[in-house]
């Protein structure tokens, strides 16, 4: 596969990893579930699965939305390039405060209310809606129509590689994750992924 080929798919990956990996309720629930060893693979599919629903939505809704409103290119770019902005600006936030992610909270055992909470846990929090259906989507759909396949299989690949290193991994990461400082690293880090990405957003750069 050529670089030109696979930089779709490097790019929906890079997008979609930065936006996921941020804290919040869902990645702190399958956190939990991982250390706890309980329903992980149920919590990691469930999760995985609705993330690839939004985002195909999204990426390929969105598509539709332009060629009927061609305006919608510009707001959906400049609409972007702002959200990022303020995303990258809040994870700086986090980076800095005093807070830390306590993953050993709540634990679900049954197998039916593990279901029910990641359920909850996702589709309640607007966030995911603006990450992955307006945001991924939004981006996504600006690339020719074979690239856009290749930016949505980079983009779902990044959620499935996401929850399973999360929820599986998650006993190896009790060490390293107990450590408020470590979830600081992951914030600035994710911050400097949302800046570099509206950096090259920008109508000068993106062409």
């Amino acid at each position: 596969m050529s670089m030109q080929a696979l930089w779709p798919v490097l790019n929906g990956f890079g997008v979609s990893i930065g936006l996921i990996a941020a804290i919040g309720a869902q990645n702190a629930h399958v956190l939990r579930q991982g250390l706890a060893r309980q329903q992980v693979a149920l919590t990691v599919v469930v999760s995985a699965f609705i993330d690839t629903i939004l985002m195909i939505t999204g990426i390929f809704g969105m598509s539709a939305l332009l060629d009927w409103i061609p305006d919608a290119a510009v707001w959906a770019r400049y609409g972007g390039i702002g959200f990022l902005l303020v995303y990258g600006a809040l994870c700086f936030k986090a980076a800095l405060s005093k807070r830390s992610l306590m993953p050993a909270d709540r634990v679900v055992t049954s197998p039916y209310w593990a279901f029910i909470a990641i359920l909850a846990v996702s589709l309640l929090n607007p966030h995911v809606y603006l990450d992955t259906v307006i945001l991924i989507g939004s981006i996504g759909s600006q690339f020719p129509d074979t690239d856009r396949i290749g930016f949505a299989v980079g983009a779902v690949s990044a959620s499935w590689v996401w929850f399973i290193a999360l929820g599986f991994g998650a006993r190896w990461l009790e060490p390293l994750f107990a450590k408020p400082v470590s979830w600081k690293i992951l914030d600035g880090l994710i911050g400097c992924v949302m800046w570099l990405i509206a950096y090259h957003l920008w109508p000068t750069r993106a062409g």
